[in-house]
């Protein structure tokens, strides 16, 4: 009867011990790992959009420094005795050089129009001729809208017997390609700060979620497990986080640029498809790169560790 009531106890509480140990053995180091790669995964993100935002803006930056150096106007005023058709033929010469991206060609008559408009009086009317000379409105492409350039170019044109004189605006033109190369300095300067950054954070989040298998790695190891086949899930783990993160980058990336678009429609003159594109692409080489690195230096390091240095650290 002793025995009887020490082996029914017994029995029910292996039962119930048991059903714990393998719930416990199931759930607990799976929701574990599953907690980290979501922690993981979200920080990835957050690093990327970062990033992402820095090479939107050096590309966007590029843009609206292409399009302010186009919209620079040099004006090339002809002489008096160039008729209608010698100046459209000037224009046609002009046209084919390799610095040329557009050109008006504005008549005296048209000249005088326009300024009778702005100024109110025909000055004509008490001058007794047409003051306003036929002009040439060229607008360069981007590369050559410095000042070296406008050099030879203005040199060049000059030498038509029928060009009388070339203005432009030098000192704006300086101000521009001056402002514009420092915001460029100081966006590769934010571009590779950013990355050093980014960099340490992801390695050091993929490091915390290594660090939980070291003695898993280390029980591979004794077991003859190649280094290759031990790293092998950690890389496929780590570029399956990188490419989640990336799209998720991608995707609150994208809806900043709808909302921006939605408030300044006017902004598509500078942001292109092909900007949007090459955005997409980085974030995501970037997450893949960043987030495999990582994980391969990481996994190294608890390679090379013997069993009582795993247990130091």
């Amino acid at each position: 009867m002793f025995c009887a009531r020490l082996i029914v106890p017994l029995h029910e509480i292996r039962c119930f011990t048991s059903e714990q140990v393998m719930a416990s053995k199931r759930k607990g180091p799976r929701s574990h790992r599953g907690m980290q790669a979501v922690t993981l995964c979200i920080s990835t993100t957050m690093v990327l959009i970062l990033l992402g935002m820095v090479v939107f803006s050096v590309l966007a930056a590029r843009n609206l420094s292409a399009h302010m150096r186009e919209n620079l106007t040099v004006t090339v005023m002809l002489k008096d005795y160039v008729s209608v058709n010698q100046g459209h033929m000037l224009c046609r010469d002009l046209y084919h050089r390799p610095y040329s991206r557009n050109i008006d060609y504005i008549s005296k008559e048209q000249a005088k129009r326009e300024q009778t408009r702005e100024l109110g009086s025909d000055p004509s009317e008490f001058l007794g001729f047409n003051p306003f000379p036929a002009t040439l409105e060229i607008q360069l492409k981007a590369d050559y809208a410095n000042r070296d350039s406008m050099r030879w170019i203005t040199k060049e044109i000059r030498k038509d017997p029928r060009v009388s004189d070339i203005a432009y605006m030098e000192d704006l033109m300086n101000q521009v390609n001056y402002n514009l190369s420092r915001i460029s300095l100081i966006l590769l300067v934010l571009a590779v700060l950013l990355t050093c950054v980014s960099f340490s954070l992801i390695s050091n989040t993929v490091r915390l979620s290594i660090y939980s298998r070291r003695f898993l790695i280390h029980t591979m190891k004794l077991v003859g497990a190649s280094w290759g086949f031990i790293r092998r899930p950690f890389l496929n783990n780590a570029v399956i986080v990188g490419v989640i993160a990336a799209l998720l980058a991608n995707a609150v990336l994208g809806a900043c640029i709808y909302a921006l678009y939605l408030t300044q429609p006017g902004v598509l003159t500078i942001i292109r498809w092909e900007d949007m594109a090459i955005t997409a692409g980085a974030v995501l080489l970037f997450g893949i790169i960043i987030t495999l690195l990582c994980a391969w230096l990481a996994v190294n390091k608890f390679l090379r560790m013997t069993a009582g240095e795993l247990y130091k650290i």
